[in-house]
């Protein structure tokens, strides 16, 4: 006996409008879901790109934008006029120094005239001109000044000093300032103060500058 087919009843009709709007919000949700992924990423690109922009201008400002101190050294020298007695403890020569302001500035740094002093034990023994110049940023000044190193009436018949020019090494200190500004920029400027402060030793018997030291 063949089965009757079996009918299935259709739905009222103030069903039809919620099932439509079922069927539409199944389809919209994946769009829905896409649109609030795609606004995360955009999210994120935004703080990624707030946080490389941070940190760009941070490393700028502790590079670039800072100001730094310059160093101001005794590179080397040479003599000319040389003369050294122990008998008195006396000498007097002819020293023509190099040297050096080092700017590790991104922006040229200039200053103005001053003086280098030398010192044999505190006591001042010559004194150098350095003319007003500049300092090209990341790179360094060197400066040729003659020096007369002569030793004052004060010291004459030290016995301290008899006993290292007999030993061939007169022990000296230099000391100066520079007063100047770095710009950086070509409108950021600020005052700075480049001091010298070194140790070294003339060898009397070779003539030369040695173990130049400084702090």
């Amino acid at each position: 006996m063949a089965e009757k087919p079996q009918v299935h009843p259709e739905l009222p009709q103030s069903d039809l409008p919620r099932a439509k709007h079922d069927a539409e919000a199944a389809v919209a949700l994946p769009d829905d879901e896409l649109r609030r992924q795609k606004r995360m990423k955009w999210l994120l690109y935004i703080v990624a790109f707030v946080i490389f922009q941070t940190g760009i201008i941070v490393l700028f400002s502790m590079t670039v934008m800072k100001f730094r101190t310059p160093k101001f050294r005794v590179r080397e020298a040479t003599f000319g006029a040389f003369e050294v007695q122990t008998s008195n403890a006396s000498f007097n020569l002819r020293m023509n120094a190099q040297l050096g302001v080092k700017n590790n500035n991104f922006g040229p740094y200039k200053f103005d005239n001053t003086a280098i002093f030398f010192y044999y034990n505190g006591t001042q023994v010559g004194r150098g001109a350095v003319s007003k110049s500049k300092a090209n940023f990341r790179s360094t000044k060197k400066l040729d000044v003659a020096v007369d190193l002569v030793a004052p009436a004060s010291l004459a018949g030290n016995s301290e000093l008899e006993r290292e020019l007999s030993s061939g090494i007169l022990p000296l200190t230099s000391a100066s300032k520079l007063d100047g500004k770095v710009t950086i920029m070509f409108m950021l400027k600020k005052k700075k103060s480049a001091e010298m402060n070194c140790n070294m030793e003339v060898n009397t018997i070779t003539k030369q500058l040695q173990n130049v030291k400084c702090r």
